[in-house]
């Protein structure tokens, strides 16, 4: 009887003991996931809190470096804002003028018409390509038709290049200035070894030499 009641005891002992480390367990597993969730919680609003945080320092180092406009300095900057603008648009458009201008002059092809200033003439020729032949002479300018001169040597390169031949490779039969024109001159040449005479009209150009403006084809050499 007695052992019986013993063992019963027990075995009430250990179950009670057994609840007992079973509500202990839960309660720590609790406390944990607490502590856990506690935890996350802080992590988590740091975060949400730091990026406005930064976000207003941003901004208020960007209104540091921008000017009140209507201060004294920010109207000065934004003149010079203006400025910079205007020129760099002018910049472009001068550059775009100039590119333009010289395709236009390496794309334009010779203008070649019947006839001319006279019943001799057997076609005229305009070439927007041809250009100043170059000078050495400097300061005032006047056409002077003298063999040994400067403005002689001058003529010749130009009266060249109009007809497609070197100076050196040249007979000129007749040069004079053009009255009807200032600074312009007339020169009746042929190429040697040809008998094809031309009457080309030059015009001096400051600064950098006479330019062939027109070129008429002779039926004969009147000159001769």
């Amino acid at each position: 009887m007695d052992n019986q009641y013993q063992n019963g005891t027990r075995s009430r002992y250990r179950a009670k003991r057994k609840k007992t480390n079973i509500i202990l367990n839960s309660l720590i597993a609790i406390v944990i996931l607490l502590i856990l969730a506690v935890g996350f919680s802080i992590f988590a609003n740091n975060d949400d809190a730091a990026p406005p945080k930064q976000a207003e320092k941003a901004e208020a180092g960007a209104n540091a470096k921008k000017p009140d406009p209507n201060s004294s300095e920010g109207k000065e900057q934004a003149g010079s804002n203006e400025n910079e603008s205007d020129e760099n648009e002018a910049d472009q458009n001068e550059n775009g003028s100039d590119e333009s201008t010289a395709e236009e002059e390496e794309s334009a092809e010779p203008v070649v018409q019947e006839g001319g200033s006279s019943p001799n003439v057997k076609s005229t020729i305009e070439n927007p390509g041809w250009k100043p032949a170059g000078t050495s002479q400097t300061g005032p300018h006047e056409v002077t038709v003298q063999q040994g001169t400067a403005d002689w040597d001058d003529m010749h390169n130009a009266l060249a290049q109009a007809i497609g031949t070197d100076k050196n490779n040249m007979t000129t039969w007749w040069l004079e200035r053009d009255r009807s024109t200032e600074g312009g001159a007339i020169g009746t040449v042929t190429a040697k070894g040809s008998d094809q005479a031309y009457r080309v009209y030059i015009q001096w150009v400051d600064g950098q030499g006479y330019k062939p403006v027109k070129v008429e084809e002779l039926y004969e050499n009147d000159k001769k």
